[in-house]
């Protein structure tokens, strides 16, 4: 049936509005992408950082090691300080932060100094990852927020992607100090676009600040799921390059161009999640536990055989980076309390995951080798799929056995 009365056009302060939130989630997603590009960078530079600081390879991979640990433990109590503060300025301070630290670790005069640079910096990354979803979501309206999360995810998979890659590139080509000038600009520009553009509301008094469906149950349960899948993971992206190395053969001149398309394969996923997210966020989950799972056994069974070993790769890569927006976005849903604090939990769990898989990796490596990683990593998934599918099949029970009081 046709409808006579016509929907009417938005004002041209609702245009404004409009664009002003599509520049500032443009914003969060750079920042993201700075972030995700600054924690993984000294792996990169590795042999230019350490003959520069006087130092061991392996002192300079502590800096990623530090700064893992530094936004473990600082997340959860920075959300907490600043939680009655305007999403906006929290916001702008963490890129404001970032600036700082990328700028000293550019300038920094040996390796104590560039470590204080590399604290400072996860600080901000810290407070960053507990409030960035939660803002993002805010600025549209709740049939879309899962769409806009997986659009700040993108540049998490553009960071190692892109970011990473092109600053080793630009450290060898100029020095290791002028990526993280570069970055230190663009962090700049980011904070004065976020400050310009978002809206300047409460975390109190936003319609995110609460879960739209609290349960303190399933709010564990995706934790527990969320850790199991990071592990299994991170076993396997730890170790990607041995892998590819020792069990698929290739040559070492080949690894830049299947990183490269693993990143690639990770953005694909991310935007297929912007898709789904809104409509199905818990199969969603599914979904990535279960691609994790699967394509990890593909890799344990077939990854000797290279172009065998290229598929699995790509669609674990492209069902992996399903998990981080979805992880955010169930965790905004099912918050038993403040969502700033839910996403700060979520952001721990996750990068103690990554911990976890990289420490599961090295014990595989080296008491069996790399030729079974992928089994290691895919138990670990497969527990997240069981728990994921018991907890939906729990849900729909306990519907089913709710009953309906007339009105």
């Amino acid at each position: 049936m046709r409808s006579d009365v016509a929907t009417p056009a938005p004002s041209l302060d609702q245009r404004s509005a409009r664009r002003r939130a599509v520049v500032a989630l443009i914003a969060l997603s750079t920042s993201a992408f700075l972030f995700v590009t600054a924690e993984s960078l000294p792996g990169g530079l590795l042999t230019i950082m350490a003959p520069d600081l006087g130092r061991t390879t392996s002192q300079v991979g502590l800096l990623v090691t530090v700064y893992a640990a530094v936004v473990v433990v600082a997340t959860v109590p920075l959300a907490q300080l600043t939680r009655r503060l305007s999403r906006r300025v929290v916001l702008a301070m963490t890129t404001a932060v970032c600036a700082v630290g990328l700028t000293w670790s550019a300038f920094a005069v040996g390796y104590a100094d560039l470590l204080g640079a590399r604290v400072v910096t996860a600080l901000g990354q810290a407070l960053f990852w507990a409030i960035v979803m939660p803002a993002a979501a805010s600025m549209f309206p709740r049939e879309v927020r899962g769409k806009m999360i997986a659009r700040v995810a993108i540049g998490n998979s553009l960071g190692p992607m892109l970011g990473v890659p092109f600053g080793t590139w630009l450290g060898q080509l100029t020095t290791w100090r002028m990526p993280f000038l570069v970055m230190a600009a663009i962090s700049a520009i980011a904070c004065a676009a976020i400050l310009l553009t978002m809206p300047d509301g409460s975390q109190a008094r936003d319609d995110t600040s609460r879960g739209t469906h609290p349960d303190r149950r399933r709010f564990v349960v995706l934790l527990v799921v969320t850790f199991l899948l990071v592990t299994g993971a991170f076993a396997w992206i730890t170790f990607i390059t041995q892998f590819l190395l020792e069990v698929a053969g290739f040559d070492a001149r080949w690894l830049s161009l299947l990183l490269l398309a693993s990143g690639a394969a990770g953005l694909g996923g991310t935007l297929l999640a912007g898709l789904v997210l809104d409509r199905w966020p818990w199969w969603t989950l599914a979904g990535g536990a279960a691609g994790v799972g699967v394509f990890l056994l593909v890799l344990q069974l077939l990854g000797a055989a290279p172009g065998l070993a290229v598929v699995g790769m790509l669609l674990f890569g492209m069902t992996f980076s399903l998990v981080p927006p979805v992880a955010a976005h169930l965790a905004m849903q099912v918050a038993p309390g403040a969502t700033e604090m839910a996403t700060a939990l979520s952001s721990v769990v996750f990068n103690v995951g990554i911990g976890s898989g990289a420490a599961l990796g090295a014990f595989v490596v080296a008491t069996w080798g790399p030729q079974l990683i992928p089994l290691a990593g895919a138990v670990f998934a497969l527990a997240a799929l069981a728990l994921t599918l018991w907890d939906m099949r729990y849900v729909r029970r306990d519907a089913a056995a709710t009953p309906v009081v007339p009105d």
